[in-house]
This record gives C-alpha cells, sequence and structure tokens, in this order.
C-alpha cells in the first residue's frame, strides 16, 4: 500500500465521525463555528499523530480523547454561552429597547444535518436531538467544563463510566461524583417555560401547527398568531438582549419595532433538533427578499412556547445553506431547498 493510499484511507476513516464529533464539541461549547474549529483541530492533531495511535481503544474513543482535550482548552476563559432569558429580566413591551451583546454571549444555532449522525434506534435519535435543544443547551453551559463533558458522555453518548474516566484520566469515582453534580445543577434550573415536545418525524397536529404558524407569520395575522401562541410563550432576538413574554406584548412587539418583518416570507429548516425557518423579510432596494433571521420554534402542548429569532444572518444562512438573496420569483414558487 502507498503513502497516498494510506492517507486518504486515514482521512476517509476521520471523516466517518465528522458529525458526530461535530455535535459533541457543540455540546461542550454552545457555538456552531467554535464547534467546527474544534472538530477541524481535532482531525488535524489525529492525522499528524496517528503513527504514534497504538490501537488500545478504538479510533473512535481516541478521537473523542483529542476533542475533549481541545474544547476543555477552548473553554479555560471561562465564557459561558447563554440565552437572553439567562441573563436579564424580561423587558415589557412599554419598556422595549434593542440593546446588542457581543457574538461570543450566545448560545447559537446549528443545522441538525451537522450535528445528528444518522441511527437506526428511534430512541437513540430522540436523545440525540433532545440534547441539541436550546433550552438543554443553555442548561449545559453552566455546568463546569469536565462535569459537562461527563454529563455528555455518560447520559447522551451512553459510554460506560469506565469508558469517560479512560477518556479522562481519572477514576470510575470521580466520574460517577461528578456526574451526581452535574445531574443536580440541571435539576436546579428553571427552564424558563414549558419544555419542548416535538415528535421525531411531527405528528400531524404539530405539522398544522407549523403550516398554520407559516401562514400567520408571512400574513401578519396577529390574531391569527396570538391563537398559536402559549399564554407564557417567549420571544428572544440574539445578539439583542431583549426577550419579551406573553402574547401580548409579543404580537405588539411585531406591529411596533418589529414591523420591517411584514411581508416576509419563510423557508423550512431543521434546527437544534427543533422545526424552525429562515426568514427572509422584503428588500426595498434590490427587490425581492434579504435574510433576516434564522428562527426556532418551541412547542408545548399543541402551542408555541417559544420562538428565537437569530440575527446575525451573514453567518447564519451560510451555515443552513440558504442563499443571500431571494427573488420574488423564488419565493412565490418555493423553489428554495428546504433546510439542510
Amino acid at each position: 500500500m502507498t503513502d497516498s493510499t494510506t492517507t486518504t484511507d486515514l482521512d476517509v476513516r476521520l471523516e466517518k465521525h465528522r458529525v458526530e464529533l461535530t455535535g459533541y464539541c457543540y455540546r461542550m461549547l454552545g457555538s456552531s463555528f467554535e464547534a467546527e474549529d474544534a472538530v477541524q483541530d481535532t482531525m488535524v492533531r489525529a492525522w499528524r499523530s496517528y503513527d504514534k495511535f497504538e490501537g488500545r481503544s478504538s479510533l473512535r474513543s481516541w478521537l473523542y480523547r483529542i476533542a475533549t482535550n481541545v474544547c476543555l482548552d477552548m473553554l479555560t476563559a471561562g465564557n459561558k454561552r447563554a440565552r437572553p432569558m439567562d441573563l436579564t429580566e424580561s423587558t415589557p413591551l412599554a419598556q422595549a429597547a434593542l440593546s446588542p451583546r457581543p457574538d461570543h454571549t450566545w448560545l447559537e444555532p446549528m443545522p441538525d444535518a451537522r450535528i445528528l449522525p444518522t441511527v437506526e434506534d428511534p430512541a437513540e435519535a430522540a436523545v440525540a436531538k433532545e440534547s441539541v435543544r436550546l433550552a438543554f443547551m443553555a442548561a449545559l453551559q453552566q455546568l463546569p467544563p469536565k462535569q459537562r463533558a461527563v454529563l455528555i458522555l455518560r447520559e447522551v453518548l451512553a459510554w460506560r463510566a469506565s469508558e469517560v474516566a479512560e477518556l479522562l484520566g481519572t477514576t470510575v469515582a470521580s466520574v460517577n461524583s461528578a456526574l451526581q453534580r452535574a445531574r443536580a445543577t440541571l435539576a436546579e434550573r428553571d427552564g424558563h417555560g414549558a419544555q419542548a415536545t416535538v415528535s421525531d418525524p411531527l405528528n400531524e397536529e404539530q405539522q398544522k401547527l407549523l403550516d398554520r404558524y407559516m401562514a400567520a407569520f408571512e400574513g401578519y395575522d396577529m390574531t391569527a398568531l396570538t391563537a398559536l401562541l402559549h399564554e407564557d410563550a417567549i420571544m428572544t432576538m440574539p445578539p439583542f438582549d431583549l426577550w419579551l413574554t406573553g402574547h401580548d406584548d409579543i404580537t405588539g412587539f411585531m406591529t411596533t419595532l418589529g414591523s420591517a418583518c411584514e411581508g416576509s416570507r419563510l423557508v423550512p429548516v431543521q434546527v437544534n433538533g427543533l422545526p424552525g425557518f429562515a426568514q427572509y423579510k422584503p428588500d426595498p432596494d434590490a427587490g425581492g427578499y434579504t435574510p433576516w433571521a434564522v428562527q426556532v420554534l418551541e412547542i408545548s402542548e399543541g402551542r408555541l412556547t417559544g420562538f428565537h429569532f437569530f440575527l446575525d444572518t451573514k453567518r447564519w444562512f451560510p451555515l443552513f445553506g440558504l442563499p443571500l438573496h431571494l427573488d420574488a420569483s423564488e419565493a412565490e414558487s418555493d423553489q428554495v431547498e428546504k433546510g439542510v
């Protein structure tokens, strides 16, 4: 076997683990782009040191060990990414102001296809989706880095305590203790609203709810939208720290400070294990529609309990494989690819 053949074979073997490693690093870091950087660093380190890999563990375990070290190094600064409701109190509509915070403040959205590998077991797939939803991701960010790693490896990826202990270079007792503390911390957290309950795939009722939401939003029908919202629904708009609760304040905002969204078009995406939309609003200068937000929707008991607008479209739309302009003809004929 030639050196080039060996190199190609190694590249293929490493690439097979990219999606699951990206999901792991994303849960650890809370950032889409930092997660992809961490995985790329992991791949480079693995490629450069492969001749030292002795095969005492599987290639997968070895890669997770490298990825964990990369993430722990990146987390030494102590930054905890968050949602707006983790940082401030809810703002009444009368006091609403759009105050941005730096990018590194925020928990970031991520396309399902980049972090959720295809699995045959429906239960395993459901756990994977639940573990990247925004509320759970925000809770993970409150854990110390090593507790975070233990919880993800044990509870999400179903590693044995002995495997985690070997990966982290510690004892089984230490792993079990860290897991117990992490569980206690998560149990104490206030989830800010009802937990999202989304079927996989969406059941008929949930799909109808999304269809009604899409029609109400594109028609900017506040009466129809109010009928879909839970009375304690939450709306957030990173990078702004403002967050609103209750359908009156939400629809009031949309018809005042948010009125420029009237006439928008929505393109379905799969994001953070939840349904969502790429929102394009009318472009008065170039015509057609310009990117405005990636929307992530939370559903519980037949109502929308949260919708989160991520506004940094120059970063998010390319990440989701979405165009940076939508012609009127494309919007009408629905020719845009439905997510990634």
